[in-house]
């Protein structure tokens, strides 16, 4: 049996492999709309980026030389970087950012299967093209296909992100407006096929990598059978839509017909409702095509939809994980919290998990937990209030209730795992918005829909308008996990909590690598102490980073923005006075010379007194 065993991890190993990229990260152009010029996030002079293509037991290294004008980092979403959260990618929670002219080694094992992708996950700096599929094989999948495709649905903005971001948060915008997006593209560009033949079955691998909105997606006249979300092979279940929210994936598998006369179109359709306002030029809808014959029509979707609520997609509460995994035990920790858009007292509009809003410590939070004494690892406080830490044990089932005070849903990930979701109200389909226009309705622990027996799991998960959805997982991957919304303007302003997790045998099982301390170095950012940077108490946050105050009683956001107009108005107004004030004296003085000249004869040339020429 020993020399059987043997015998079979030698077979595997051989198998494995090691995939190597090199990634020079400079700016390039590129239009994919046909509508505008604009600089995005190029690898080796290319974009759209390289899919990066692994199978389940290979080794990826990326070695990533950052030639921006700016910090950057990659963030492999959905890897659950067991005993590697040093290379989860998140900047200031795993890592120090790489700054511009420096470089980082990627390099960890991929224990899993499925549809995965990579982004920048330094400030705002995946919205500007940073991101791309990244796709694990399995030859031991639970289906069989014959060809597969890779589809991302994105949105794309023509302005540069740090142009945006300063419009984003500014008291000018007090409402928390988001950016509206320019346009909405399918593989990076428009108007694209999937080639097909009849009769066969294809693996197609959906990916949203927008930064914002939400995507319906469906084929017209196909239905098709869903396989895996987010890396979790699932039973399979027939389909017609997917709601895609931002970071999800699809796996489907759809069989051609027996024909090749008809091309039918691909549909999909932009989450009208996360839109604040709608420019006419805008297109919600975009139509591509399943091409069984490149010469016939390509004939555009027959329903033009302006209102997307009007769609009723598959819930995905309801797939049943294909491992046949049983709803987990009562949890030993339960958090609980609540999305929440306010404004503070500079008057910009921020989120908030239970009135906290993130911001960055000063010291990446793992760094702090693998520099403090054994004492203090687990004290939740040296991580700074205002990253928001939850310590939980080792191998412990935690409960996460997600309550929504917002009329805008989010898709909540947690970084190094995916959980199972047991209940969301209200579920996917005609009533999804039915809170959106009354009080918010929390997660009553007394009063809800029974668990499934063997739910659903994934690692990004759509949070209803003043709904709530629960999840659970076991706290069995040490390491420092962030939990966000993955809408990056929301995760910008604050909507984001860190998980601290076993955090003794996170310092026992892991060291963090020479080189990316020597990143932090190069970027000038602490690489031990607590949030503070104080690598002597530890205890002592004298100087973190924290968010602003809060407005103070009786002030409402709107009479907050108006008092700074009105302040603003008024220097404005004492400005222009003494400027006028001071010319009429200049005038007078200049006219009395004038009349002394005249009366004595003299000539005099008058000075422009407003715009005095210069000799």
């Amino acid at each position: 049996m020993k020399r059987f065993l043997v015998l079979a991890l030698a077979a595997l190993g051989c198998q494995a492999k090691t995939v190597t990229h090199d990634f020079n990260v400079t700016w390039v152009t590129a239009n994919p709309d046909g509508l505008a010029d604009r600089k995005v996030v190029g690898i080796n002079g290319q974009w759209p980026l390289p899919v990066i293509e692994v199978n389940k037991g290979d080794r990826l290294v990326v070695n990533m030389h950052n030639n921006l004008d700016r910090a950057a980092s990659i963030h492999w979403h959905g890897m659950f970087q067991n005993n590697t959260n040093y290379m989860d990618g998140a900047s200031m929670i795993t890592q120090c950012p790489v700054p511009a002219g420096s470089s980082m080694t990627y390099n960890f094992t991929v224990n899993q299967n499925g549809t995965y992708w990579y982004h920048c996950h330094t400030d705002y700096c995946y919205p500007d093209g940073y991101r791309q599929a990244l796709i694990v094989h399995d030859e031991d999948a639970p289906f069989k296909f014959d060809e597969e495709f890779t589809v991302t649905l994105s949105d794309w903005y023509h302005d540069m992100v740090e142009d945006l971001s300063s419009e984003f948060m500014s008291v000018y915008n007090p409402t928390g407006a988001e950016p509206i997006p320019n346009a909405f593209l399918f593989n990076d560009t428009f108007n694209t096929s999937l080639p097909v033949k009849p009769n066969k079955t294809y693996l197609i691998r959906i990916i949203n990598i927008s930064a914002f909105v939400g995507q319906y997606f469906y084929i017209e006249g196909h239905n098709f059978k869903i396989v895996e979300i987010d890396g979790v092979y699932t039973e399979p279940a027939e389909a017609d839509t997917l709601y895609l929210g931002v970071a999800q994936r699809y796996a489907i598998l759809l069989t051609t017909k027996n024909e090749t006369d008809t091309n039918y179109p691909i549909v999909t359709v932009a989450d009208s409702s996360l839109l604040d306002t709608m420019p006419p030029e805008l297109r919600l809808n975009n139509t591509n095509w399943l091409e069984y014959n490149k010469n016939a029509d390509h004939p555009q979707a027959t329903i033009n939809v302006t209102d997307s609520k009007s769609i009723v997609p598959f819930d995905d509460i309801n797939l049943v994980s294909s491992d046949g995994m049983e709803l987990l035990p009562e949890p030993d920790m339960e958090v609980n919290v609540t999305v929440i858009m306010n404004n503070l007292n500079n008057g910009q509009s921020y989120a908030f998990l239970n009135n906290i809003s993130f911001t960055t410590p000063k010291v990446p939070s793992l760094y702090t937990a693998m520099s403090a004494g054994d004492d203090l690892v687990s004290n939740k406080g040296i991580y700074g209030e205002f990253t928001h830490p939850m310590v939980l044990n080792h191998n412990d089932v935690v409960q996460v209730v997600v309550n929504n005070a917002d009329t805008g849903s989010h898709p909540f990930h947690l970084h190094g795992h995916n959980f199972q979701v047991i209940d969301r109200q209200p579920p996917y389909g005609e009533h999804f918005f039915d809170f959106l226009n009354g009080d918010p309705v929390p997660y009553d622990p007394n009063n809800h829909t029974a668990f499934p027996k063997v739910p659903a799991r994934r690692d990004t998960f759509v949070l209803p308008p003043n709904g709530y959805i629960v999840m659970r997982f076991v706290a069995d991957n040490p390491g420092v996990w962030i939990f966000h919304c993955h809408i990056d303007w929301h995760l910008s302003s604050g909507l984001a909590m860190i998980f601290v997790e076993a955090p003794q045998q996170m310092k026992e099982r892991m060291t963090i690598p020479q080189e990316h301390i020597d990143v932090c170095q190069a970027a000038g950012i602490p690489s031990k102490g607590n949030a503070a940077a104080d690598t002597l108490d530890f205890l002592d946050l004298k100087g973190q980073a924290s968010q602003p105050g809060w407005i103070p009683d009786g002030f409402t956001a709107r009479g907050i923005v108006a008092l700074v107009f009105s302040i603003l108005s008024a220097i404005c107004g004492i400005i222009s006075i003494v400027i006028y004030g001071l010319a009429d004296v200049k005038k007078k003085q200049v006219d009395d010379v004038s009349t002394e000249a005249e009366q004595s004869g003299e000539v005099v040339v008058e000075e422009n007194v407003e715009n005095p020429s210069k000799s």
